[in-house]
């Protein structure tokens, strides 16, 4: 029996943030990751992900890219993240940790106490209820990253991040790709513009792209697949990757010894500092709150800090989401619109740098709050959107006012260099609506 401060559950990229700040604020931490230490986006995700994107980018041949993807995931070996992790001064317990009651949870037949738990166990592909999808061989995005094989033809179900980025991926790698998505266009829970951009993208890369379309059955064809969808088509596939998003990983864990019952997606409610309930906390893809690693470890060092003892709250309303395709999207904040909110467009496409660079199409919207005169949303998608779309997320997060940044420099020649006008344009309308 070991006992501890503070135990995290799941190794990812939560754990090593709220576990470094806890030890360093003199808490005694303890870690239990049953797979990979630095979780799944080292080894099966952002990481592979962006490095097929570059190689498919770069003109490097599928074997070429296979070669760089493993070499940056580095061969799923995650002793570096574990030699790290200890070194911090955390301690590692690798296994499968259930929770048996308040302050207590085994790994294998190993008691480890608790004072506070933290839950950090991510979230797991989901597979949707289609008829037959389990009498054939499905890929999930962790396969179509770890795996040496590339489809001939390659059926991609899901308009989301990931199945957008991989579509993109393995058509300029040579596959014959077709990615069906339910709703009428791709991201759609972004704004109408970057769907429509990101659609002409994928479709000048080759990529047949089939939206509005639901997927009425799959049957085996061989050692492929055929989707049958919902107006009757027959779709052939050497193999179906399903990218329709994930679901918490909360079954299994325990959490009714603690009278803990997740939502109905999955997910564990929390308050405003991260916790579940008494001295359970929850960070990372578990809460579904901001489902990418750069939120996981936000959520974790808010946790870590309320355990501590500080006055830490989350605080979402500047999260950026963001998809690496060319062109690539950042998306932040509240776009949706509404009653007291004014928009603006800038095109990325009409700067010198794109006539320069001969990008891709590029635009921006802005959303601003009318009475208080700061922006609550953007939406960008545009060559290097990530990088120079950066300045919009502080925007919204330090509130910064209208006039403020339209009076700051854009440089020339950048991509950046629309939002000026697209911030006095913004002004303009708050000022006619006002008066």
């Amino acid at each position: 029996m070991s006992h501890y401060d503070v135990a995290i559950l799941g190794g990812g990229s939560a754990a090593e943030a709220a576990g470094e700040l806890l030890v360093a604020g003199g808490r005694s931490v303890v870690v239990i990751e049953e797979r990979y230490v630095g979780g799944e986006c080292p080894f099966l995700s952002c990481m592979p992900s962006k490095a097929l994107l570059h190689a498919a980018s770069s003109g490097m041949s599928w074997q070429e890219a296979v070669v760089f993807r493993d070499e940056i995931a580095q061969h799923q070996d995650d002793s570096g993240h574990a030699k790290t992790m200890q070194h911090n001064g955390i301690e590692l317990v690798r296994g499968r940790g259930v929770i048996t009651g308040p302050g207590r949870l085994l790994v294998a037949d190993h008691v480890i106490e608790w004072h506070d738990l933290v839950i950090a166990t991510g979230a797991a592909a989901t597979i949707p209820p289609i008829d037959g999808i389990g009498d054939v061989e499905i890929w999930t995005s962790e396969d179509a990253l770890t795996l040496p094989e590339q489809p001939g033809t390659l059926l991609v179900l899901g308009g989301g991040p990931i199945g957008c980025e991989l579509a993109q991926a393995y058509a300029r790698l040579g596959s014959e790709v077709t990615l069906i998505e339910v709703a009428d266009r791709l991201l759609a829970n972004e704004p109408k513009h970057v769907g429509e951009i990101l659609t002409e993208a994928l479709r000048h890369d080759g990529v047949e792209v089939l939206t509005g379309t639901s997927v009425e059955r799959v049957e085996p064809d061989g050692d492929g697949v055929i989707v049958v969808l919902d107006d009757g088509d027959r779709v052939e596939g050497d193999r179906l990757l399903v990218a329709v998003g994930k679901r918490p990983r909360t079954t299994g864990l325990g959490l009714e010894s603690l009278n803990i019952t997740p939502r109905d997606n999955g997910a564990l409610e929390v308050n405003g500092q991260g916790r579940v309930a008494g001295s359970v906390w929850a960070a990372g893809d578990v809460t579904a709150l901001a489902p990418y690693t750069h939120g996981a470890n936000t959520t974790a060092r808010i946790v870590a800090r309320a355990i501590l003892g500080e006055d830490a709250r989350l605080d979402l309303r500047a999260m950026p989401r963001v998809v690496y395709t060319d062109p690539t999207v950042l998306c932040v904040g509240d776009t949706t619109g509404g009653t007291g909110v004014v928009t603006a467009f800038a095109d990325v496409s009409d700067t010198a740098r794109a006539h320069i660079e001969k990008s891709r199409p590029g635009r921006v919207e802005l959303f601003a709050d009318l009475e208080r005169g700061v922006l609550v949303g953007a939406a960008a998608i545009g060559p290097h959107a990530d990088d120079w779309a950066g300045q919009l997320v502080l925007a919204i997060q330090a509130e910064v006012s209208l006039q403020d940044l339209a009076d700051t420099v854009q440089a020339f020649p950048t991509y950046a260099e629309p939002l000026q006008p697209a911030y006095l344009d913004l002004i303009r309308q708050r000022a006619e609506r006002s008066g």
